[in-house]
């Protein structure tokens, strides 16, 4: 693809998206608001519509990557966007529950420029906040009349099971010496943490298109390696994001010692700079230099250029996935525009 072609997709998935998002938001909204009042007010502040004292605030929940798959996967295979909207909506609450306990699990204090919700809330009221976002989406599905509902609840249900045991697994690996893990399990829990739901988005998009099995595993395919992209893509972002444009510290993830992906294929490398940021990582990281030091093993040690690579890869495996389920490539294009959006964002 060329720097023009690129540029052409990245204009069509950001519109896309504000699309997506203008669409989204208010049904998103409206499931919010049949909270409970303390949880309602925790979650509404988490999407940005309202600041820590219940007045009204203009932010937005995110990008809107996931819903914005979920009906690019319903169009392309000929059903209507609007028929799928409540899963679009489910698949919505399900990330940003997961958002509000990963904050809280890395004791992540920013967000979106703005101090997390446990920072605000305190840690039980966050973690509830979360809970109840996911039996609503699940909900939402349950009472949804169309065909595919029962199947996509499962579907949801089974996501969020793979994404707990994914978040658990890196739990786990940030209690283990930095030369003790391993890149294929890193491979895996990302896997798991991160492409599951964009995996999941894309098979209920499926799903209420009235699709069959084939077309939908292909579609979960296709969503869990472009998942496993951005999840790639996301940690690069985590060492060399611009703060003002991510709304976190810069290396913010080598400060916690995150064992993200660049950083295992470096740890990995046998190299002179592997040895280096094995050493940093078994100390505290509490000044900017030690942080730059730390960024700076992880690239000399080839963690940055593998990480690339190994995107661009994983990008190949969801155009061959998607080729699958859709024959005709221009049935794809919004999946594909959303696709390359999420291997060359910077924030």
């Amino acid at each position: 693809m060329t720097s023009t072609d690129a540029a052409m997709e990245g204009h069509k998935a950001a519109a896309l998206l504000e699309r997506t998002r203008n669409e989204v938001d208010p049904h998103l909204i409206a499931a919010v608001e049949t909270l409970p009042g303390a949880i309602r007010r925790v979650a509404l502040y988490h999407l940005g519509r309202q600041n820590a004292d219940g007045t009204p605030a203009s932010g937005q929940a995110g990008k809107a990557i996931r819903p914005a798959l979920v009906l690019a996967a319903t169009r392309a295979l000929g059903g209507d966007p609007a028929a799928a909207m409540r899963a679009a909506v489910a698949v919505e609450l399900a990330h940003n529950f997961t958002l509000l306990h990963d904050d809280v699990i890395d004791e992540d204090t920013t967000r979106r420029h703005r101090p997390t919700a446990w920072a605000v809330f305190g840690v039980p009221d966050a973690v509830i906040a979360g809970d109840a976002m996911s039996s609503l989406a699940v909900r939402l599905l349950a009472d949804d009349p169309h065909p595919a509902a029962a199947r996509a609840a499962v579907r949801l249900s089974t996501c969020v099971i793979e994404l707990c045991a994914g978040q658990q697994a890196d739990c786990a690996l940030e209690e283990r010496g930095p030369e003790t893990v391993g890149l294929d399990e890193c491979l895996a829990m990302a896997m798991a943490k991160t492409g599951a739901l964009l995996g999941c988005a894309c098979a209920l998009g499926a799903l209420y298109a009235g699709a069959g099995e084939r077309e939908v595993r292909a579609m979960d395919g296709f969503g869990r390696e472009a998942g496993l992209a951005f999840q790639l893509i996301d940690d690069l972002i985590g060492i060399w994001g611009d703060t003002d444009r991510t709304g976190k510290p810069a290396g913010a993830d080598l400060a916690a010692h995150k064992k993200s992906l660049p950083v295992v294929a470096a740890l990995t490398s046998d190299t002179p700079a592997a040895a280096e940021l094995a050493a940093l990582y078994r100390g505290p990281m509490n000044t900017p230099e030690e942080v730059r030091r730390a960024a700076d093993a992880v690239d000399r040690a080839g963690g940055r250029d593998w990480a690339q690579s190994a995107a661009a890869d994983r990008m190949a495996r969801a155009v061959h996935h998607l080729s699958r389920a859709l024959p005709a490539s221009e049935a794809a294009g919004d999946l594909l525009a959303l696709a390359e959006f999420v291997t060359r964002r910077t924030h």
